[in-house]
């Protein structure tokens, strides 16, 4: 069994996108089943992974950090939200009550804490806010996780 937690970038370049898919693919695929992925569903990193583990087969554990998430997500975007956490096996809510840094934070400290791999869709950046995916990156390598960076060479975010 492999365990393997996502934090990434909400808003990935185009190039960003088709590297990031392809060695998460390459990852999942040299990983040891059954697969069990810890994600929080936000844009971008996370729910590129997320179709990937359930493409390969995986089961789906989703981190919620707080009490009306999903109003964080663009209206057209909270029903691709909501399909992607029908299809988890568990849902665990963290006991924030609105959506902040600190719920944020603590999601990606629970994921890093949970899984035994850490995927980090990440240009290696600093956060812009507390609960970033840097803050996340260190909280794993301080739990001595394995953490894969993706990153394609010479592009930059927005």
């Amino acid at each position: 069994m492999t365990r393997i937690g996502i934090t990434g970038h909400q808003r990935l370049p185009s190039a960003a996108i088709s590297h990031a898919t392809e060695k998460i693919r390459e990852i999942l695929a040299g990983a040891t089943a059954p697969l069990i992925g810890y994600s929080s569903l936000a844009e971008g990193a996370d729910q590129l992974f997320v179709r990937e583990l359930l493409a390969a087969g995986g089961s789906l554990h989703v981190v919620v950090p707080a009490n009306d998430y999903e109003t964080t997500f663009p209206d057209a975007e909270q029903s691709t939200y909501f399909g992607l956490l029908d299809q988890a096996s568990e849902v665990t809510r963290l006991p924030y009550a609105e959506p902040s840094e600190q719920a944020y934070d603590m999601a990606g400290q629970w994921v890093a804490r949970h899984c035994e791999v850490l995927i980090a869709v990440w240009d290696g950046q600093p956060s812009r806010g507390l609960g970033g995916t840097a803050d996340a990156v260190a909280h794993a390598l301080k739990l001595n996780r394995t953490v894969r960076v993706i990153w394609p060479a010479g592009i930059r975010r927005t």
